[in-house]
């Protein structure tokens, strides 16, 4: 499934926008196990199926124009767009029943691999599994308790970086930027040579620590008439 989801057997330019939406989209589908991405003549469509996100739309080169189609084509509620301009920038080509969600709203993020080697903070240990295409890394703490947790999908010389949470009580102590170097050397051990994700606003602080660069701006717009 992973490699229909996306041309992903060239070298991909991490500056190359358009492209790392794509494969954004499409690893993202991987990741939470839902249908392959849907091409249509502004992007494509992830069907999701949940009550808070009936699907999305994910547009690789925004315009006011190809917004507005989309937007559209729209008769369910609580269907997204996600687009990589500024919050603010797609405001204004939203038409009625439409708002832009500013604490879903994020950053598109890549980076070269390059080797990691993790090592495990003191006092926790840490298990590597993939099922369905998906490499999950959890963390636990010496009682066995989950601490935290991240997980990914390797689409050809590409991997997206997804779903990465530190338990509230386990913060501030690595645990984050280990889980991001586990995953980046098995993403490595299975071919991949670029890493892509969308981050949070306190995300970004992380991955940027560990050498990952802001490619766009990601506007989460939300169909809620």
């Amino acid at each position: 499934m992973a490699a229909e989801s996306a041309d992903t057997t060239q070298s991909t330019d991490v500056t190359d926008v358009a492209e790392l939406v794509r494969i954004w989209a499409a690893g993202w589908a991987v990741s939470r196990g839902t249908p392959r991405p849907a091409e249509l003549p502004w992007g494509v469509y992830v069907e999701v199926g949940k009550p808070d996100q009936t699907g999305r739309h994910v547009l690789p080169e925004p315009s006011a124009a190809v917004v507005r189609a989309a937007a559209a084509s729209v008769t369910a509620p609580y269907t997204w767009l996600k687009v990589p301009v500024e919050p603010l920038d797609a405001e204004p080509w939203l038409p009625e029943g439409w708002v832009v969600d500013k604490e879903e709203s994020g950053y598109l993020m890549a980076v070269g691999l390059r080797p990691a080697e993790p090592v495990a903070p003191v006092g926790y240990t840490a298990s590597v599994e993939t099922d369905d295409g998906v490499t999950f890394v959890r963390v636990h703490d010496g009682a066995g308790q989950l601490a935290a947790q991240g997980q990914m999908a390797v689409l050809g010389h590409a991997t997206v970086v997804d779903r990465v949470v530190t338990q509230e009580a386990h913060r501030r102590r690595g645990l984050g930027g280990f889980v991001m170097r586990t995953l980046t050397d098995e993403a490595l051990a299975r071919g991949a040579a670029i890493g892509v994700l969308g981050a949070t606003p306190d995300g970004r602080a992380l991955y940027e620590t560990l050498g990952w660069h802001l490619s766009a701006p990601l506007a989460a717009c939300v169909y809620r008439p």
